[in-house]
């Protein structure tokens, strides 16, 4: 069967869906503009109107969600002292898999004191998916980034449970091409079994993993501690010219956790706060 290719991911002309989105920006009389923009498939991306910095833009995956053998990729590229936020028009859903699994790749790339702010809305995974993503980011000299990914395993409020499946989170972040951040996370095949240990999840069902490669990282720590609470915990630590905070967070159910991500995204976003889809 013939093959095409999207940002590395070799995938049949026979598959649901597939779609690859490159945007590339950079700064230019004191503002980031965009630079280039290439979409095909079912990736679509488009930017709200802004006054000033950051620029916003906004995935959208036109095939409503991902099932068994769907591949996405997304790339971003923002020049030297740029800034972008990017965000997704909805939470992606996570669809049962008669076979394969679903596939999403992220590149991010920062020049020289550039700053991204990857903040797409929640992930809900569905009973007996199967899902994979890749989180890549390179980040050059003096570059700021700040990344959230967060997964709510069943609907509760609308009777959904996820019982069994099949989730593997990979990120991978480096400054000048040495690594500074890796975490792998998969859970599955008895999802519910894994969420219902104490040392996993205690029985919460909703979790998102927050990094702030910054300056400001260790400054803002306590501060992020009283956001948390007792739904997870927080570090900074310095790495090689720059401070790294990373925050972990769980809840009972979507609401309960979007509660909190809401002011430590607001916090740790700075002047660019929430992006504008988050508020609506």
């Amino acid at each position: 069967m013939d093959t095409i290719e999207y940002g590395g991911i070799s995938t049949s002309r026979a598959q649901r869906a597939a779609g690859l989105a490159r945007l590339a920006c950079g700064k230019r009389a004191g503002r980031t503009h965009l630079r280039r923009l290439y979409q095909d498939g079912s990736a679509k991306i488009r930017m709200p109107a802004v006054a000033t910095d950051p620029l916003e833009a906004v995935l959208i995956n036109t095939a409503g969600g991902l099932t068994g053998g769907d591949r996405l990729a997304w790339e971003v590229d923002v020049g030297p002292g740029g800034s972008a936020t990017i965000t997704t028009q909805a939470c992606e859903k996570i669809y049962r898999a008669a076979s394969d699994r679903a596939e999403v790749r992220v590149k991010l790339t920062v020049g020289d004191h550039g700053s991204i702010a990857w903040l797409p809305q929640e992930t809900i995974v569905f009973e007996q998916s199967a899902f994979a993503r890749t989180l890549e980011v390179d980040l050059a000299d003096g570059a700021e980034a700040l990344v959230l990914e967060a997964a709510v395993f069943g609907r509760l409020a609308m009777g959904e449970r996820t019982t069994r499946g099949s989730f593997h989170d990979r990120w991978r972040v480096r400054r000048q091409g040495a690594l500074i951040h890796a975490e792998d996370f998969r859970i599955g095949p008895g999802i519910a079994d894994a969420l219902g240990r104490r040392a996993v999840a205690g029985g919460a069902v909703a979790m998102a993993t927050i990094l702030m490669v910054s300056p400001r990282a260790e400054a803002l720590l306590q501060s992020v501690r009283g956001i948390i609470g007792d739904q997870g915990d927080a570090s900074a630590w310095s790495v090689t010219t720059s401070g790294k905070l990373l925050a972990r967070l769980y809840a009972g159910d979507g609401y309960q956790l979007r509660k909190r991500l809401v002011p430590l995204v607001e916090l740790l976003n700075g002047r660019a706060g929430l992006p504008k889809l988050w508020s609506l």
